[in-house]
């Protein structure tokens, strides 16, 4: 393909990607097909000649849109959001024809400088404390990882290296494998799966602390295990704080938290993967209240604030405490400005793409008020889709409606609302997961489409409802008075729960 082919394929490609969005609708949100389906539809080796690109765009539609999981479906209220905006994507091509591979200034010093410029103006969109802005003088900043799991791991592995050192610079004597098998980290038993999974790679024991009724850690019960912990020979090190659950989007107490982590001289790390892109709105800013305590903090732009995955957000309070946990000074990475202060290495890979053009493109395109506007937009709808929720005394609202997520559910067993969530995908014209809180097996619906309006939800509820019915309908008395579901069209309970949790083990990676 030449530049002159490349103009004018380009230009389909644009038209082909218009036209998808603006018809996705039409588009059934869900696939219907059985694992292994694409092997059957493509040869089994790559070709010898060179294909007509007219043949690969044809294969799209016969062996690629079968299987798509339409993200971008108003019709789509699984998981969180997954961000997208048409400035994003102008921008990704842009990074992908530039092409730079950023790890140091000199390998491209745009890619670096624009990165620590966007994380500073977000920053500031945050009304994050002054710390953690770079700006000319600052000790803190900003950089951008891949997700929120890759910003968990950093901390950790940060705050792992922190705290090996203090306790070595009293105690020269003590070993570095000896301390860490003393370590413990602690999170919420609501925290994402990612925040378990660091603490594995991190070679770590995590303790997961028990929440209220509102889902969240508070500070008593964080106080108590710490001194049980350290009585019991323990270090704590490391806490991970999340605002904005998976499950239910809950907020733990960090106002309470903060100040023992920072009393324990423990590291806070704060993850705010959903929720974090609301509290550019002044009236979701006090849920960041307790920020100033922490070590560092994170969010996903690629959820919920219009920049395409990945875009990941991250600021440290220090940035001397990650780069001390991760430098290295091979010869090739060396450049005349090394030390002035613009080098970004701040995260696993040493590779970086220009991930902040999408920043730039959005911001500058949207401005802070057209975000605004765009998160209240959401929040409006969960708020619609709650009120029809209670409005119908078959369902039960499950956990307190903050941001864009509803829990909810049949009010009655947990098996009753398993097949009516079987139901409602298998049908796939809407597609939710569930979520479990206190025992209760929980549907969430979250707002997720940047093209979502209050018809779509409308829709949804009624579908929901109409299937709802269909399933009490088939409810039949026991020999004791109460009612019992039909099973005679439905898998077993068991199976189906079954392969509820395989569903959700297969597609943990796309919460992060």
């Amino acid at each position: 393909m030449d530049i002159t082919e490349f103009r004018k394929r380009g230009k389909e490609m644009v038209d082909y990607v218009a036209d998808y969005l603006e018809t996705i609708e039409q588009r059934q949100v869900y696939p219907d097909v059985e694992p292994g389906y694409l092997r059957s539809l493509i040869p089994e080796e790559a070709p010898d000649e060179p294909e007509a690109y007219e043949d690969v765009i044809q294969d799209i539609e016969r062996v690629i849109m079968p299987g798509v999981t339409h993200w971008h479906s108003p019709f789509f209220f699984a998981y969180f959001p997954t961000a997208s905006s048409f400035p994003a994507m102008l921008a990704d091509m842009l990074c992908g024809a530039i092409g730079c591979i950023g790890f140091s200034w000199a390998a491209s010093p745009a890619c670096t400088e624009l990165e620590t410029v966007m994380l500073d103006w977000l920053g500031k969109m945050l009304r994050l404390p002054k710390d953690f802005l770079a700006g000319t003088e600052g000790q803190g900043g900003g950089v951008i990882q891949g997700t929120a799991s890759e910003a968990t791991l950093v901390a950790l592995l940060a705050a792992r290296s922190r705290i090996v050192k203090q306790i070595q610079a009293h105690d020269p004597q003590r070993s570095e494998v000896e301390i860490i098998s003393k370590l413990v980290a602690y999170s919420s038993d609501q925290a994402h799966s990612s925040v378990e999974r660091a603490g594995l790679i991190g070679g770590v024991r995590m303790k997961k602390m028990s929440t209220d009724g509102k889902f969240a850690v508070c500070g008593e019960t964080f106080r108590k295990t710490l001194e049980e912990d350290k009585a019991s020979g323990l270090i704590p090190f490391y806490f991970c704080a999340t605002l904005g659950t998976t499950p239910s989007c809950a907020f733990d107490r960090i106002t309470e938290l903060g100040p023992i982590c920072n009393a324990e001289g423990m590291w806070m790390h704060i993850d705010a993967a959903y929720a974090g892109s609301a509290f550019i709105c002044p009236e979701f800013r006090p849920l960041l209240d307790g920020v100033e305590f922490a070590d560092s903090f994170n969010f996903n732009p690629h959820k919920w604030l219009l920049v395409n995955f990945d875009c990941s957000t991250m600021w440290v309070k220090r940035r001397a405490d990650i780069i001390g946990a991760f430098k290295m000074d091979p010869l090739y990475l060396k450049h005349d400005h090394q030390e002035s202060g613009t080098c970004i290495h701040w995260q696993i890979p040493l590779g970086r793409r220009f991930r902040s053009l999408k920043l730039w493109f959005v911001f500058r395109m949207y401005g802070l008020r057209g975000l605004q506007a765009y998160i209240r937009k959401h929040v409006g709808l969960a708020k619609e889709f709650e009120r029809l929720v209670r409005n119908d005394e078959r369902f039960e609202i499950c956990a307190d409606v903050v941001l864009g997520l509803v829990c909810f559910r049949l009010k009655g067993s947990n098996e009753l609302n398993e097949l009516l969530l079987r139901r409602i995908n298998g049908a796939r014209r809407v597609h939710l997961v569930p979520c479990q809180l206190a025992g209760a097996f929980v549907l969430r619906f979250a707002v997720c489409s940047r093209t979502t309006e209050s018809r779509h939800a409308q829709e949804a509820w009624r579908h929901i409802s109409e299937l709802a019915s269909e399933l009490l309908r088939g409810q039949k008395p026991r020999s004791d008075g109460t009612n019992q579901i039909s099973l005679q069209t439905e898998t077993s309970s068991a199976l189906i729960w079954k392969r509820l949790r395989a569903a959700q083990c297969d597609r943990s990676a796309a919460w992060s």
